[in-house]
């Protein structure tokens, strides 16, 4: 199974923050997370709040441990409350399932990640990190 290293990392990073400039979006923080749900690399923008890793973190967190992308986890969270608080129990309350949650899916389409992507409206979140995602070679599922 292939992994994303460090380098692939810093290039997810590198991209989102590129395409959210390129939209005038709001600062942003991005976080990508390992298959075991472990920080690859962080950054966040000159003017981002600086509780955005929490958020960021979450949604990442929440769609890697889940093996569901954060649109999905939004649906979820909508139909059966009861189940995305029992789960957000399990894990500490560190799942946010929100738009911006985007799983990363190898050649193989084997889960190899998540990136986690806020300051902005969630489906821009979302559409940064799957501009990321796609330049590091990657397949995003939001």
């Amino acid at each position: 199974m292939a992994e994303i290293g460090l380098s692939k990392a810093r290039r997810i990073i590198k991209e989102a923050l590129a395409k959210g400039r390129a939209q005038e979006l709001k600062p942003l923080s991005v976080v990508v997370l390992d298959a075991g749900g472990h920080v690859k690399a962080f950054e966040r923008e000159d003017g981002a709040a600086p509780g955005r890793f929490a958020i960021a973190h979450g949604k990442a967190y929440g769609s890697v441990m889940l093996g569901m992308a954060g649109t999905a986890q939004m649906a979820r969270a909508e139909a059966q409350g009861y189940f995305m608080n029992a789960v957000n129990g399990l894990y500490g309350g560190q799942v946010v399932p929100v738009p911006g949650g985007v799983l990363v899916r190898d050649k193989k389409g084997e889960i190899i990640g998540a990136v986690g992507v806020t300051g902005d409206t969630s489906e821009n979140d979302a559409a940064a990190a799957t501009a990321g995602i796609e330049a590091a070679g990657f397949t995003a599922e939001i």
